[in-house]
């Protein structure tokens, strides 16, 4: 069977995407024109005023900062979840009594939605970047733990067990098997977050800051720019599907680019002997971690 596409299938997976963006705006339009006779504020919600402002936002370049702005949170939330989630994953999944004692206390923080900790964040470390950085953390953190933990608990204890045979300590454990088992796992966990932190970022940043992607929301309605403001709403969907789509990049066990420049340094895999291609093959099965029969 040819992996490769069909040209009709790559024009198919281009247009059905397009195809549903259009039947989508149809759909918005139709809405408010249904609408918009019992509620006319509806009007300046429509497709066209709302595109208009599109434009205007994005020609004026005035909403570029608040971009920047919700990014640079979400970089450092991120950054902060990731380092406290993978050691306490990699505790859970490995210490039995530590994950006794604490899955019942996770499991209840886990529960509570990030946003009802908004009055506690705003007493406890004011105004301004530190509550909305707080919510993004306690939101992002569980995925990467979760997962974290969870590929700790699927490594074959026997792989262990034949590297502290042969000599290894805990930091060449850890390196040779503990993170090449777990390494897809943290990585899903850390996608997962970054969608988690994106969502809780807009109502999070209309809590005392300046600047962001929420910020511009509750500015636009209190102008009563509210073709603006469902501007502001879709330029928050795309910057989200755009950081999804990157971090699906990134975040791969081998991210594309990898893979483009592993094939180039090997060169076209029909003009090397069939004997370098058997024991490439073999050196990179001996790399990957085998259960023991």
């Amino acid at each position: 069977m040819n992996a490769r596409r069909s040209p009709w299938a790559r024009v198919e997976g281009l247009l059905l995407p397009i195809a549903g963006l259009v039947v989508t705006t149809l759909l918005w339009w139709a809405g408010v024109e249904l609408l918009q006779e019992e509620k006319p504020l509806l009007a300046r919600f429509a497709p066209r005023p709302t595109f208009d402002a599109l434009v205007d936002l994005l020609q004026s370049g005035e909403i570029w900062p608040d971009v920047r702005a919700s990014l640079r949170r979400v970089v450092i939330a991120l950054a902060l979840a990731t380092a406290i989630g993978i050691p306490l994953g990699v505790g859970i999944g490995s210490l039995r009594r530590f994950r006794s004692a604490a899955t019942p206390t996770f499991q209840f923080i886990r529960m509570v939605s990030p946003l009802a900790w908004t009055p506690l964040a705003i007493i406890v470390l004011g105004v301004g970047d530190s509550p909305v950085l707080f919510l993004l953390v306690i939101g992002g953190v569980w995925p990467i733990m979760l997962n974290t933990a969870s590929g700790v608990q699927s490594i074959d204890p026997r792989w262990i067990s034949v590297a502290r045979s042969l000599g290894a300590n805990r930091t060449e454990v850890f390196r040779t098997i503990t993170w090449p088992a777990i390494k897809p796992h943290v990585l899903t966990g850390i996608r997962l977050a970054v969608g988690v932190a994106w969502i809780i970022l807009v109502p999070a940043e209309m809590l005392g800051v300046d600047s962001g992607l929420g910020y511009a929301i509750l500015d636009a309605r209190d102008r009563l720019a509210y073709s603006e403001m469902m501007a502001v709403v879709l330029i928050i969907g795309f910057v989200g599907m755009l950081i999804d789509t990157v971090a699906r990049a990134l975040l791969s066990d081998r991210p594309p680019l990898f893979r483009l420049l592993q094939r180039r340094a090997r060169g076209p895999e029909r003009m090397r002997p069939a004997s370098v291609r058997q024991a490439e093959l073999a050196a990179s099965d001996l790399d990957q971690p085998r259960h023991l029969s």
